[in-house]
């Protein structure tokens, strides 16, 4: 048989049913070994939002999301999408193609150093020189894709080889179990937590597993010991609990911050420092005790005093079974900053200023949307009020970068979500420029058929920017951007455009949209005018009454 139909073969062996992406001539054979595989190509527009689209899969699933590319353009434009599986934990193998390396006609034509590239971005990268190679490299990246800490892998395949016939055969999966924390390091964290006055969970993008969400409510429910959740950790335990403590989302001195001050243990499951951190880390006086499949990276703003390394769920549900409520913990001052923080989110989720208040864009979604309803956000502005004011009630239900936390991935994501998950309701929430990105992409939606719901959240500008232009006293410059006609464009590509004009019509527009098929894009221009109230100084001055 042919390389390339071994390699196929072998993605069906990792369980690979579609493959995100954009062919290249230098990848036909592996094309035609998916067509007469039966396999499904997921043919985008761009290799990026492929890289995306794949990363997302990782994320919902636990398995390794493939995207494929050629050569030179199509694997420069795969980086992104590289570093933001890889730094989002998000398992990811991308496959590129590559002109024979044996006998070359072209010169260097297209040629960059593909692999090379890839290093610095990937947990593994490497060219397969030889058919009888394929077996043992497509199982060693998906092996290294998907175990703890998950991340991106590359494989690329060069022309000739991807014709080479061979007689090599597949390798059976390895048994694998995640090791478990040793007894020692669980009795120190169960010591340290109960001798605690004033103990804190929080809860990372590590911990967004469906046992290990099981396990922390239980230990919450168990211990009431109140929580709160870094950004890629919200909803792993239910955020309308009575011990939730909010979302460290951005200003220091908010009543998250307040409960991380006033605290004296932190439980950090799950977090490491690539998602951006909170700032409790710094104070020596606080013991924190980091659960965590790999140890810590220690860090100038992370030093845990105490390392419990293994499975996260393991860790969690034994140390749960040695606590139980102790009589000196002290959790008068966390109630008292749970009653301010749920005065400041009641907040605005009735404001009827138009263009849309945040709050009430937040609150329109959070009433739209089942449960287990998915938010894919773009990055921009809008992600800090979704982060600080979206309940979100299950994990994996609000997906948010602040790893890479690049532009552009907002409807890519919610393209994959919806592939993932056909029967829920998937919406992207993106900003005007990260929109525009990868805006192409409606097309794929549309192709596909998806039901799918795009509200583009138009300022006419890079919002975030310059609200930070503006809080470091610089006049605004170089910020604002015009736009097309999102009802028309929208329109242009087969999906269905709409421009409410009043708040109230927002929420009417998205129920409609969310309970009708097609694509939908909803434009909606936001005032952003109230950022350094509710999220910068005035947050912090809000806490400190």
């Amino acid at each position: 048989m042919k390389a390339a139909d071994l390699f196929v073969k072998a993605l069906e062996a990792e369980g690979v049913r579609s493959v995100f992406g954009l062919p290249g001539e230098e990848n036909l054979d592996v094309i035609e070994a998916m067509r007469a595989a039966g396999m499904r190509l997921v043919l985008t527009r761009h290799e990026q939002a492929a890289g995306f689209m794949a990363a997302t899969y990782g994320r919902l699933t636990g398995r390794a999301g493939v995207v494929l590319s050629t050569l030179g353009p199509g694997a420069t434009n795969l980086v992104t999408a590289a570093a933001y599986a890889q730094l989002g934990a998000m398992p990811m193998v991308m496959v590129t193609g590559q002109k024979p390396i044996r006998a070359g006609k072209q010169g260097h034509f297209q040629i960059v150093d593909v692999v090379g590239m890839m290093r610095p971005l990937t947990k593994l990268t490497r060219t397969l020189v030889s058919a009888e190679h394929v077996p043992s490299a497509v199982r060693e990246a998906f092996r290294r894709a998907e175990e703890e800490r998950p991340g991106a892998t590359h494989l690329e395949l060069p022309e000739d080889v991807a014709r080479e016939s061979t007689d090599a055969v597949l390798l059976a999966p390895s048994a694998h179990r995640r090791p478990v924390a040793d007894e020692a390091s669980i009795a120190l964290a169960v010591e340290a937590i109960a001798s605690a006055r004033r103990p804190l969970l929080m809860i990372g993008a590590g911990a967004n597993r469906k046992l290990t969400s099981e396990m922390l409510r239980v230990f919450v429910d168990k211990t009431g010991i109140p929580f709160f959740s870094t950004q890629m950790g919200k909803g792993v335990v239910d955020e309308s609990h009575p011990l939730w403590l909010g979302t460290a989302a951005l200003s220091e001195g908010d009543f998250v911050h307040r409960a991380i001050e006033a605290s004296d243990c932190i439980i950090n499951v799950g977090h490491d420092v690539i998602e951006k951190p909170p700032f409790f880390m710094r104070d020596s006086r606080r013991t924190v005790v980091h659960l965590n499949f790999s140890s810590a990276a220690v860090d100038p703003v992370y030093f845990p005093q105490l390392e419990v390394t293994g499975d996260i769920a393991n860790a969690v549900w034994r140390i749960g079974e040695g606590l139980g409520p102790r009589a000196h913990w002290d959790f008068v001052p966390f109630e008292k900053f749970r009653a301010g923080l749920e005065a400041q989110l009641a907040h605005g989720g009735d404001d009827d200023r138009f263009p849309i208040y945040p709050a009430r864009l937040v609150a329109e979604l959070r009433r739209a949307l089942p449960d287990d309803g998915i938010v894919c956000l773009d990055n921009g502005m809008y992600k800090l009020w979704f982060a600080r004011y979206y309940r979100t009630r299950r994990p994996n239900t609000l997906l948010l970068d602040n790893a890479l936390a690049t532009m552009g991935a907002g409807l890519p994501s919610a393209i994959a979500a919806k592939l993932v998950h056909p029967r829920r309701k998937v919406v992207a929430v993106c900003g005007d420029g990260g929109f525009m990105m990868n805006s192409q992409e409606l097309e794929t939606a549309v192709r596909l058929g998806l039901d799918l719901t795009v509200v583009v959240v138009r300022d006419d500008g890079y919002g975030m920017i310059r609200w930070k232009q503006g809080e470091m006293g610089l006049p605004d410059f170089g910020m604002a951007l015009g736009n097309p006609d999102f009802v028309r464009y929208a329109e242009a590509y087969g999906a269905h455009g709409h421009r409410p004009t009043s708040a109230t019509e927002f929420g009417a527009t998205l129920a409609r949209c969310l309970a009708s098929s097609g694509v939908h894009v909803i434009d909606v221009p936001i005032d952003y005018s109230d950022n350094a109230r509710a999220l910068g100084a005035g947050a912090e001055e809000l806490a400190a009454l």
